[in-house]
């Protein structure tokens, strides 16, 4: 029989192949999860643990919720175990170190020969388990991966049963294209569950001849305001640093205010942030601007004193 321990097999199929008892125990082989093996040589990725997790089903599974956000490379959370699905409860079988949910006819695709939910399937899913910033966050990078549109998702959230579909319609409301990052996603949520206007995404500025002179990740034009995600990056090199300020002085000509935010400003002081893209958009008499922020925000941004 054809036994190829590069790709994740059971321990019977292994004894069946010739393979020792002894020999599966030792260095040339290691375990993917309780009871799948695969060549010590074979990198863990996560379509081979998917494919591991799928073993015990003969093809009646498919890959699901954070194993199928894992094959795609999408940006979760660390979320324990491997995640299959099945049509019916009947089809579950016990398998340490995989989590079986009953999927009913939800749409599959195939990546790389692993049946894995498709996209806006797993958005579904995640929304029983996500919350709704993290669960933006996943929209957004589908989008971006072109794995779907934010019309499509809209339009699936609103025709699937499921229970958690609630929680889907409410993010999926929310998914934006042309997002660049997770950070800009996370930003752009904070923003708007205070109950300030949404922002142009990525907005492209023109000069008279219509090429393209700036961009910005999160911006008000009626009031000529940017807000920007600074990673890293910006402050670690000389060049980017000497760019930045060379940028901010070509957006100080054209009268632009520009609001860089760094993480902390997200995930450690959320409400310092808000309280100057609040003040400035006040200050240019930003239509629809509340003379007070909403406190929607704090329940999905606890991480600091204030949200208490």
């Amino acid at each position: 029989m054809d036994f190829d321990p590069r790709s994740p097999f059971r321990r019977r199929t292994a004894l069946e192949a010739g393979v020792s008892a002894k020999s599966l125990r030792g260095p040339a082989f290691r375990q993917v999860l309780p009871g799948a093996y695969v060549a010590a040589t074979t990198t863990l990725t996560p379509l081979v643990r998917a494919r591991a997790a799928l073993l015990p089903y003969d093809d009646v599974a498919w890959a699901s919720h954070a194993t199928a956000a894992r094959v795609y490379d999408l940006p979760i959370p660390t979320i324990a175990e491997e995640h299959v699905s099945v049509a019916r409860a009947g089809l579950r079988r016990r398998h340490r170190g995989v989590r079986a949910h009953v999927g009913g006819e939800a749409p599959t695709r195939y990546v790389d020969g692993v049946r894995v939910s498709a996209p806006e399937m797993l958005f579904v899913e995640m929304a029983g388990v996500l919350g709704l910033v993290d669960l933006v966050v996943l929209g957004d990078a589908m989008v971006r991966r072109r794995l779907v549109t934010p019309e499509e998702l809209v339009r699936f959230c609103s025709e699937v049963r499921h229970k958690a579909v609630a929680a889907a319609r409410r993010a999926a409301s929310y998914v934006r294209a042309k997002v660049d990052s997770p950070m800009e996603t996370r930003l752009r949520m904070l923003i708007v569950l205070a109950g300030l206007p949404e922002p142009v995404v990525n907005l492209e500025v023109r000069d008279e001849r219509g090429e393209v002179i700036r961009k910005y990740d999160l911006a008000y034009p009626a009031v000529r305001v940017a807000v920007e995600y600074n990673g890293k990056v910006h402050v670690l090199t000389l060049e980017a640093w000497e760019a930045d300020l060379g940028r901010r002085d070509d957006i100080d000509d054209s009268g632009w205010r520009l609001l860089p935010v760094i993480g902390s400003g997200i995930y450690r002081d959320p409400l310092s942030t808000l309280r100057r893209v609040h003040r400035v958009l006040l200050a240019r008499g930003l239509p629809g601007t509340p003379l007070r922020l909403d406190d929607t925000w704090r329940a999905h941004f606890p991480g600091h004193a204030d949200a208490a």
